[in-house]
């Protein structure tokens, strides 16, 4: 692996070959192998894959909020143990959902969920409805237009929008005040209010007549029961809390790491060579001891080693980076894949072969090290063209709904 001078550009092997940070965990025994997969988000050389359908994504997404709510439900009412299980709890709960809107959601707006229009349009909607996240036919209508076209990364895109409007981040700030913008924006309620009400009016200004009826029949009728029943604290915590604070720092953090900025003047801005750079992987992980290591080194090695996996990047994957977020670059190579439900092994398949027809793939390990490097090329980017008062008709009230693709 090796850094590139470019800040746009990710670090990684240029050629299909193994990557050294993954090659060295397959020291672990072989029952490793997928675990550490899901969560690096990349496949060891020659790995078997394991075939997953856009139908399991949705089970396991509808699965995992299930258990989430069961957890949190149990930890309210548990004499021990409660905030474990809490923690727990609001932790699987947020990473259905993340899967919910990341992967299912945005493959409904390509019409690519089962290939049925009205199947996923309806799944679509209903997902929106749930989170209550920006109307379905809107955000379908803004992710192809304006994302996953010719204005991508420019000021009509909503990534960029949302970078220098609701994070409020510019061209030429230092690494050190961008990082503080964003940690400050995790932790203020104002930045939480305006986001959840931004999500509530987009979703409410734009969804048909219908939805909007039948959702606000939905909230109502909810409400009014855990009133009646006596679990509106269940709900509040359980539900409310991890789907509106917690789930809007994730959403941020993803924000940070999913695309780079064109460099200033950058030309031409068209073909694969140009669209590629914007996009590349985020490998969750880092390389195992080294075999080498005195004996007692080597332990005290694998313990921090296995802590940090566990304690930082663990997180990471399954919190932030939920889902085929990892291999984002596979995504805007084909975005209509049918195989996208096998996202980490067609990604891996794809390099292997030497990205027929596109560039090499670029990737950056860790979560830190990759906001670092999109900041990095938002810090170098033309501060003319990527200027607030640039931005042409854009509702700012709503762009905090448009946060991820």
């Amino acid at each position: 692996m090796h850094e590139l001078s470019d800040p746009r550009q990710g670090a990684g092997p240029s050629a299909g070959g193994p990557d050294p940070v993954r090659e060295s965990m397959r020291r672990l025994p072989r029952f490793c192998a997928l675990p550490l997969t899901l969560l690096t988000g990349r496949p060891h050389a020659g790995q078997r894959p394991v075939r997953y359908t856009p139908t399991r994504h949705l089970l396991n997404a509808a699965v995992s909020m299930t258990v989430g709510l069961t957890l949190s439900s149990l930890a309210l009412a548990a004499a021990s143990w409660y905030l474990f299980l809490l923690l727990a709890g609001w932790a699987v709960t947020l990473h259905g959902a993340r899967n919910l809107r990341m992967m299912i959601y945005h493959q409904c707006a390509h019409r690519n969920m089962w290939g049925r229009r009205r199947a996923d349009h309806v799944l679509g909607r209903l997902i929106a409805a749930v989170l209550l996240i920006q109307d379905f036919g809107r955000y379908r209508d803004e992710h192809v237009r304006d994302h996953h076209a010719l204005h991508h990364m420019t000021p009509r895109d909503p990534t960029v929008q949302a970078f220098l409007i609701s994070l409020e981040l510019r061209p030429g700030m230092s690494r050190r005040r961008m990082w503080r913008t964003v940690l400050g924006k995790l932790v203020s309620p104002a930045f939480h209010c305006r986001f959840l009400a931004a999500r509530v009016r987009s979703y409410f200004h734009s969804a048909a007549p219908a939805w909007r009826v039948g959702t606000a029949a939905g909230l109502a009728a909810l409400f009014l029961l855990s009133v009646w029943l006596d679990f509106w604290l269940v709900l509040l915590v359980a539900w409310v809390l991890p789907m509106t604070v917690f789930y809007q720092v994730v959403n941020v953090l993803r924000l940070c790491v999913k695309h780079t900025f064109p460099a200033p003047r950058q030309t031409p801005r068209k073909g694969r060579e140009y669209f590629a750079g914007l996009t590349n992987a985020i490998f969750i992980g880092e390389a195992a001891p080294s075999r080498d290591l005195p004996p007692v080194r080597r332990a005290t090695a694998w313990l921090r080693w296995g802590a940090r996996m566990l304690l930082v990047h663990f997180p990471a994957r399954y919190l932030v980076l939920t889902g085929d977020t990892v291999v984002h670059d596979f995504h805007h190579r084909h975005p209509m894949s049918k195989e996208w439900a096998n996202y980490l092994f067609e990604r891996e398949d794809d390099h292997v072969r030497g990205t027929p027809g596109w560039p090499p793939y670029h990737h950056v390990w860790g979560l830190v090290p990759a906001i670092d490097h999109v900041l990095a090329s938002l810090r170098v980017a033309d501060p003319d063209e990527f200027h607030p008062d640039r931005l042409a008709e854009v509702n700012r009230r709503e762009l905090f709904a448009a946060f991820d693709d």
